[in-house]
């Protein structure tokens, strides 16, 4: 079972070695290629694991929970071992005709898998100490990423990016050792429990609030979201999609671990703040959005605002409403990395991302129009594609809730989504080039064409799969939601059937 849990973390750092020991020819992409492939299968061998048999866990070393390193996997840490290995395959399939000679020796293959190691080390950690570690692997690899090439323009967003990132570290590492110190454990199963026994609740709420703000940069929540457009649109197209699909997701995995295991001794308070924190966060992404002319600026702008449809599922804290925010964090990762992989094609063949100084696509590229609109109308939740199932239950949630409000906020800032994404189809697409050039795909040697093209309609196929078939993804979600809402099988597969106060805190929505 260990090696189950720890193959997807394992398999992209012997992946990373290979490829920057290769990085000086053809052999170090394509082995970021099968590395990446690798995970996949990796990643379904444990989906398929946890589906047959329930929540894993493993202790490395044989240190016994919770003194040990813990692994561990119920379905929302599957799934999202899972889609980390979809996505990290289509974008390296993608970076073969992406990422130049120069990138690829500085390597950049090398620091991808890392990334990737670090995703899924923080998707399976049990521990909270462990999570802060696959957190900065993330944040090295992330920024080695993000400022590679060594432009003005990059260097700034690097600057900005890594800043607010060491701040949220440092309010992490805070927060870690003031919950150490009233519980006396770090392990996450073990802390469902002991914060019950903690004598100041009132202290640890603050602690709470620690831990929101510190995620909340990571997730790229209001207020705290400002280094996300300023920076994910000045790398390669491949590190602004991967950064785009996952990054930010894992500061909301780590939310709804937390604020669903652990954090839930004030649950009228913390998740209060959370439900102000989702409407302000979807408000002002899609106002930036609405405000950008650049394709990737407008894309950056809309991470933010979709995070906040998931702080919304976390916040409103009802079965349905968990059901939706899973089923959201699922979706949204392939159509956001899909959009940034098709607004690199279309600054390819036309020669930027800038909307008034591109055009004509429609009429001269019309699969690349298709593959645009597929991921955009499931961003603005046009049925039936995946978006509107996801949008429809969170608000079908908040308004079983009473959150007739916020429900509406959510209503109103789908349609903002929408004239967003008419503005880059209208600009991009439908409009003539403003030089007169014709952009095709035929301008895109066949090779290079294939290796752009294949993951985009790979993830295009896969929103419609989602979308036209949805129902097997919801029971999904509601058994996740489940899971999460009623940790005894989680702390039992970590600590064991006679684990102390086992039932002693079940949630309550």
């Amino acid at each position: 079972m260990s090696w189950i849990l720890a193959a997807p973390i394992i398999i992209p750092f012997a992946t990373a070695v290979l490829a920057f020991l290769f990085r000086h020819g053809p052999e170090g992409r394509w082995i970021s290629v099968l590395g990446s492939a690798a995970l996949l299968i990796s990643a379904a061998i444990l989906m398929t694991n946890v589906l047959a048999d329930g929540v894993l866990a493993a202790q490395m070393g044989q240190w016994p929970a919770p003194f040990g390193i813990t692994l561990v996997s119920d379905l929302l840490s599957a799934v999202m071992v899972v889609i980390t290995g979809i996505t990290g395959l289509a974008v390296a399939i993608y970076a073969l005709a992406d990422v130049d000679e120069r990138k690829e020796q500085l390597g950049y293959h090398a620091l991808y898998q890392v990334l990737l190691a670090g995703v899924c080390g923080a998707f399976l950690t049990g521990d909270l100490f462990n999570l802060y570690v696959w957190f900065e692997v993330m944040l090295i690899s992330s920024f080695g990423l993000l400022v590679m090439g060594g432009n003005r323009q990059q260097l700034d967003g690097g600057i900005k990016y890594v800043t607010l990132n060491l701040v949220s570290t440092i309010l992490f590492l805070s927060g870690i050792g003031l919950l150490y110190g009233m519980t006396g454990t770090l392990n996450m199963a073990d802390l469902h429990s002991a914060v019950q026994r903690v004598e100041n609740p009132g202290l640890l709420v603050v602690v709470a609030v620690m831990f929101m703000i510190a995620f909340g940069v990571k997730a790229a929540v209001f207020p705290l979201f400002f280094w996300l457009p300023a920076s994910y649109h000045t790398p390669t197209i491949s590190v602004s999609a991967i950064f785009a699909g996952l990054l930010t997701k894992v500061g909301v995995y780590a939310l709804f671990r937390m604020f669903t295991l652990v954090f839930t001794t004030d649950v009228a308070y913390t998740h209060t703040i959370l439900l102000w924190v989702a409407g302000f966060t979807m408000v002002t992404g899609v106002l930036g959005a609405a405000a950008m002319n650049d394709f990737r600026r407008i894309l950056s702008f809309h991470i933010v605002s979709q995070i906040g449809y998931m702080i919304l599922g976390l916040a409103l804290f009802t079965p349905l409403a968990l059901v939706g925010a899973v089923f959201y964090l699922v979706h949204h990762i392939i159509v956001k990395a899909n959009l940034f992989l098709v607004a690199g094609v279309a600054r390819r063949i036309a020669g930027s991302t800038e909307l008034n100084q591109i055009g004509g696509l429609y009429k001269t590229a019309p699969l690349l129009a298709l593959l645009f609109l597929i991921p955009a109308f499931s961003l603005a939740g046009f049925p039936p594609l995946s978006g509107f199932w996801a949008k429809y239950v969170l608000v079908k949630a908040a308004l079983e809730d009473g959150g007739y409000v916020i429900a509406g906020v959510a209503l109103v800032v789908g349609l903002l989504t929408i004239y967003s994404m008419t503005k880059i189809w209208g600009n991009a697409f439908w409009k003539p080039h403003p030089a007169g050039v014709h952009p095709t795909l035929s301008s895109i040697a066949p090779k290079d064409r294939a290796a752009l093209i294949l993951p985009i309609a790979a993830l295009a196929i896969l929103t419609c799969i989602i979308g036209l078939f949805p129902e097997p993804f919801i029971q999904f979600a509601t058994a996740s939601a489940d899971q999460l809402l009623n940790p005894d099988a989680y702390i039992q597969a970590v600590l064991g059937a006679d684990a102390p106060g086992l039932a002693l805190a079940e949630v309550t929505p």
